[in-house]
């Protein structure tokens, strides 16, 4: 049966390559158009488009920290230049001071205008009038030239990084990898011997490196998707369904480039929408151009289940045929809204941070799986994350560790970028108010006006965080690798079971037709 798996790979891989399937996947309405995370840890040229939207920037604190901001960007590899950003803010607020006193100046001299004058007079004022107006136009068309040049610059610059984020990569094991008495088998030979997979109909219909899931491999996805679902709305997560697709403005706005030099999102044929490559674009979405509000002292959480497109991971042997390597897979994914932590008794987003990465730990030890958390160094941070934890779990199979899941905690970065805002002083009333509903022992009617989204006060932007519960693919791979059998066969981990039927180990077709 194995060298049968194994011949059948070979043939899949030689057709893969022959015309009649690239004209296939020319007839796909999907385009590679560029995008990489904007655009630090790049080794790309950045993008000379400037982005269709303007963020809500901080200037003047980038202006009043520039050797902080500057040592942030070297950490990270970044080719942003703070200091150019200083320049043109300095050179912007000088000519906008300028329009406004010209602007000043130009109002006075009309208003000298209403009363009764000699022609004399009246002719200066006019010249006088007339010079303001030229001089003001002069300006105001070199502050459009600086304030565009201003914001793309700004935009550029990476989150800030958490002071505890290392500069070389950290990482702490969990569990120990499987000793086998026998060769481990990869994840392929297991899924085509145990009729799980079809790559060669995947590769017809749709392309090299897509697949098919069958039999129990469609289950154990099912299953995987379930599990993850059910422990994190345990833990009072809202579940969501999200849409695949995303309007290229908003992929910006959360921090990556669809038109950038790379192939990581796929952008729909003749359309501005994305493929998501990023399980959190669809979540961070929902807040976009909103003030959220009231804020609770529970933080927005939503759990959703996207598939997420993204270009091939290269893996020494299996270039062609692997679910590690994957186009297109599916993703139940954490994702918060909060409040910062300095206007409520909240937890800060860094505590929150941590319970996401410890709810995945703790999802991984359930099912048995030997992984390291790495926290990532500034260097491998993504311009959108203040702070990243990676998941690795083992994979004897391919005899490496592969990345399973991570979390990132990304401050304001893309609230600042998405526009979602909060109000404190609503959101502190709101709390004091269910203190108050707490401590309050009679049944009586609840005082206080209900909602309080609108209220008065300055707005803040909130904080957004995001973490895999389970990449399904990946984890797939791991499952079978790590609880693979010498006969061929695979334990189900007993967590996903009930999700099975009570499957508690997946069988070649005819010997588990034979046990049936």
């Amino acid at each position: 049966m194995l060298n049968q798996v194994s011949q059948r790979r070979a043939t899949v891989q030689a057709r893969a390559f022959q015309p009649s399937f690239a004209r296939s996947c020319n007839r796909l309405k999907l385009a590679a158009v560029a995008a990489t995370e904007a655009p630090v840890a790049s080794t790309s040229a950045p993008s000379t488009e400037a982005p269709s939207f303007r963020a809500n920037l901080d200037f003047k604190f980038i202006k009043e920290n520039v050797e902080l901001v500057a040592t942030n960007c070297k950490n990270r590899f970044s080719s942003a230049d703070p200091h150019k950003v200083v320049a043109l803010y300095d050179e912007f607020v000088a000519l906008k001071t300028q329009a406004d006193s010209l602007r000043a100046e130009r109002n006075e001299n009309s208003n000298a205008m209403k009363g009764k004058l000699d022609a004399e007079k009246r002719a200066a004022l006019i010249a006088r009038g007339q010079q303001l107006k030229d001089q003001l136009a002069e300006v105001e068309e070199l502050l459009t030239r600086v304030e565009s040049s201003l914001h793309p610059e700004g935009q550029r610059e990476p989150n800030l990084t958490h002071p505890d984020v290392p500069l070389e990569r950290e990482e702490a094991q969990v569990g120990a990898q499987r000793h086998f008495s026998f060769p481990p088998r990869d994840h392929v030979t297991l899924a085509e011997a145990l009729d799980l997979v079809d790559f060669e109909s995947a590769a017809e219909v749709t392309g090299q490196k897509f697949y098919y899931l069958r039999n129990a491999g469609a289950l154990l996805e099912l299953a995987l998707v379930n599990y993850a679902f059910n422990k994190v709305v345990s833990r009072g997560f809202t579940p969501i369904m999200t849409p695949d697709l995303v309007k290229a403005s908003v992929l910006e706005k959360c921090g990556f480039q669809p038109r950038g030099t790379g192939t990581q999102v796929r952008v729909w044929w003749g359309t501005r929408r994305g493929l998501l490559r990023y399980r959190e674009v669809g979540g961070t979405g929902i807040g976009l151009e909103k003030e959220e509000g009231p804020c609770r002292r529970d933080p927005g959480r939503a759990v959703k289940c996207p598939a997420c497109g993204r270009g091939a991971v290269t893996v020494t042997g299996l270039q062609s045929l692997s679910l590690y390597v994957y186009f297109i897979g599916t993703h139940g994914a954490c994702f918060l809204l909060i409040s910062p932590p300095f206007f409520l008794s909240a937890p800060s987003s860094s505590a929150l941070h941590q319970q996401l990465i410890d709810i995945e730990a703790e999802m991984f030890e359930e099912l048995g799986l030997h992984f390291k958390v790495l926290d990532m160094p500034s260097g491998d941070l993504g311009a959108p994350a203040y702070r990243k934890y990676d998941v690795e779990a083992w994979m004897p199979g391919l005899q490496r560790y592969g990345e399973i899941s991570s979390a990132s905690n990304c401050t304001d970065y893309q609230s600042r970028r998405l526009n979602i805002r909060y109000r404190p002083a609503a959101a502190a009333k709101a709390a004091a108010e269910a203190d108050g509903a707490a401590s309050s022992s009679g049944g009586g009617k609840k005082g206080g006006k209900k909602g309080g989204g609108g209220g008065s006060g300055k707005t803040e932007f909130v904080h957004t965080l995001n973490a895999t519960a389970c990449a399904v693919p990946r984890m797939i791979v791991a499952i079978l690798e790590n609880f693979q059998q010498e006969d061929g066969s695979v334990v189900v981990p007993p967590p996903l079971r009930p999700y099975l039927g009570g499957m508690e180990v997946i069988r070649q077709p005819a010997l588990a037709a034979g046990k049936a």
